[in-house]
């Protein structure tokens, strides 16, 4: 079954649509997430939770909330259009693409995302939450915090994690995509209807997708969370440095502390993004045969 080529417009606002809907219903998972990664005492997610509601409210939950909406929805444009991109250049005569091709696609728009939109957005999301648990926070919003980070580290202080930021992105987007569409042609190979697949249908392949990316990358995704730490620069030389910390200092298993919560956010993550983007691309006409150059909706 040849693949039916994404206008790049249209690819980049389905996929920030997508993306800015799924960070902001998912955000009190990618919160307890952040939280549960920093150094020093261990805490459950429920505890958490339960503490941060306790000092701050639900509110405090949302604590870094913009700056995510505004980087996953970059993050989500930058990655469906580089990915289809990457896709069809890659696809053979018949316009066919491989799993270990559709991984390698994958893996250059998990590179692209994380130069452009997603180490700045993630720095100072992180920054924000670590600051928020402080008795007096120094940042207020996203705007002044922002500002003051620039201002106090410079442009190199929003890229602080930029090697594990890529290394992350590169092995989400190269498992993510590459579970979701081999799973996504193997079920329209299947299909009695053709080329479009029921929304419930979508959602599940893209939630197993998620699942299948937690497992792969959390050691990747707790390094980035520390060397974005308000604390990184006295603590840790470079992200092998943290590696080696963690490792030494806190065990093994402190490498996949946050599973739970990023598992929550990442199958609804899955679901979501996926289900929303082919909805609009299907609604806008997004895609186009390659072989007629004729516009199609499924």
């Amino acid at each position: 079954m040849a693949t039916k080529k994404e206008k790049p417009l249209h690819s980049l606002v389905a996929g920030a649509v997508a993306g800015g809907v799924e960070a902001f219903v998912t955000y009190p998972t990618e919160f307890v997430k952040t939280r549960s990664q920093f150094g020093g005492k261990r805490e459950s997610p429920i505890a958490i939770i339960r503490e941060t509601l306790r000092s701050q409210g639900v509110r405090g939950l949302y604590s870094g909330c913009a700056a995510l909406v505004v980087g996953n929805s970059a993050k989500a444009g930058v990655r469906f259009v580089s990915y289809d991109h990457f896709k069809h250049a890659l696809a053979d005569e018949q316009g066919k693409v491989s799993a270990p091709r559709s991984l390698l696609a994958g893996l250059g728009a998990g590179m692209m995302e994380a130069i452009f939109a997603v180490t700045p957005s993630e720095t100072i999301k992180t920054k924000l939450i670590d600051d928020a648990k402080r008795p007096t926070p120094q940042y207020r919003g996203l705007a002044h915090g922002t500002v003051m980070i620039v201002r106090q580290e410079g442009l190199r202080g929003i890229y602080r994690g930029l090697f594990p930021v890529m290394m992350r992105q590169g092995a989400n987007s190269a498992v993510r995509f590459t579970t979701y569409t081999t799973l996504k042609q193997f079920v329209q190979s299947r299909s009695r209807g053709g080329t479009t697949l029921p929304t419930s249908v979508t959602f599940g392949i893209g939630a197993i997708a998620g699942l299948v990316t937690v497992y792969t990358t959390m050691p990747l995704d707790v390094i980035k969370t520390r060397m974005q730490s308000l604390e990184a620069r006295a603590q840790y030389r470079n992200s092998f440095h943290c590696a080696y910390r963690i490792f030494n200092e806190e065990g093994l298993l402190r490498f996949w502390t946050g599973t739970t919560p990023r598992l929550a956010r990442l199958i609804m993550s899955g679901g979501i993004v996926f289900t929303i983007y082919e909805k609009i691309i299907s609604v806008i006409g997004g895609r186009e045969d390659p072989s007629s150059g004729v516009d199609a909706r499924s």
